[in-house]
């Protein structure tokens, strides 16, 4: 079996209203934390595009794709995937806006505080592979809702076969509607997608995926991974690497391991 590790990471955006806890002070360990969990596919959410430079920088090893929500000039928030390029070639890429016109650059969806993308890749190392990486709406549940529908809409039209990943902020618990239409969501090739924790041989981690930067918020998993069912799961983590200091940041990067 062709063994993959993906990670679902919120960096969190550079805001100085953080403190000692923005982006300057951080962008080490955030870097260092993917590193050292190695993962061949990471997507990141809200990484603005010099946050992006940053870690093109002290991370050589990965390239990245993905446009920014606010418009594709713009220097705002990614949802973006970065992959090891001795691993994988990226053969396609594109990046469209949760609204009710996905391919308007800056547009915002429904009931939603901002504009909301989700950047896909489809990555090829002999045995290719699709992936969407989406940060959906804090405030608007409609948004939410109609936003994942459109990310699993566009995910079933870009797989031919190919196993999947979908993965992100979802701004939802389980059980949360947003959350329940990923879940077991049957796409036209008659396959399922799943999320990883319940297809996982063995899970790590808190069930939350929040934190403070200095304490874990309970009863938050709000970052999700789901794979098609024709993909093994040998692990599911929820890491809370730190320092002395603080986390990496105000999310907890979520690991699995997958076998294809």
């Amino acid at each position: 079996m062709n063994r993959v590790r993906v990670a679902s990471f919120n960096v969190r955006y550079d805001a100085a209203t953080d403190g000692r806890d923005n982006w300057a002070h951080r962008r080490r360990l955030v870097a260092g934390t993917i590193r050292y969990h190695a993962p061949a596919v990471v997507g990141v959410q809200e990484a603005m595009t010099h946050q992006l430079r940053e870690l093109q920088s002290m991370l050589p090893e990965y390239d990245w794709v993905g446009d920014p929500r606010d418009g594709v000039a713009s220097g705002g928030e990614h949802t973006a995937i970065g992959y090891l390029t001795d691993r994988f070639d990226c053969v396609a890429t594109g990046t469209f806006w949760l609204s009710e016109t996905p391919d308007e650059p800056g547009s915002v969806g429904w009931d939603g505080a901002y504009p909301r993308v989700a950047t896909w890749a489809r990555l090829d190392d002999d045995n290719p592979l699709v992936v969407v990486n989406t940060h959906l709406d804090h405030k608007g549940e409609q948004a939410r809702r109609r936003g994942v529908d459109l990310v699993l809409e566009r995910l079933d039209g870009l797989v031919d076969g190919e196993p999947a990943v979908l993965q992100g902020d979802f701004n939802c618990v389980v059980g949360d509607p947003a959350y329940e239409r990923a879940a077991g969501r049957s796409l036209s090739d008659g396959r399922e997608l799943a999320d990883t924790r319940s297809l996982a041989d063995h899970r790590h981690g808190p069930t939350t995926t929040r934190t403070d930067f200095h304490d874990l918020l309970p009863e938050m998993g709000i970052d999700h991974v789901f794979a098609t069912d024709d993909l093994d799961v040998t692990s599911h983590a929820v890491c809370t690497d730190r320092d002395d200091d603080h986390y990496p940041s105000d999310h907890l990067p979520v690991v699995v391991d997958l076998s294809r």
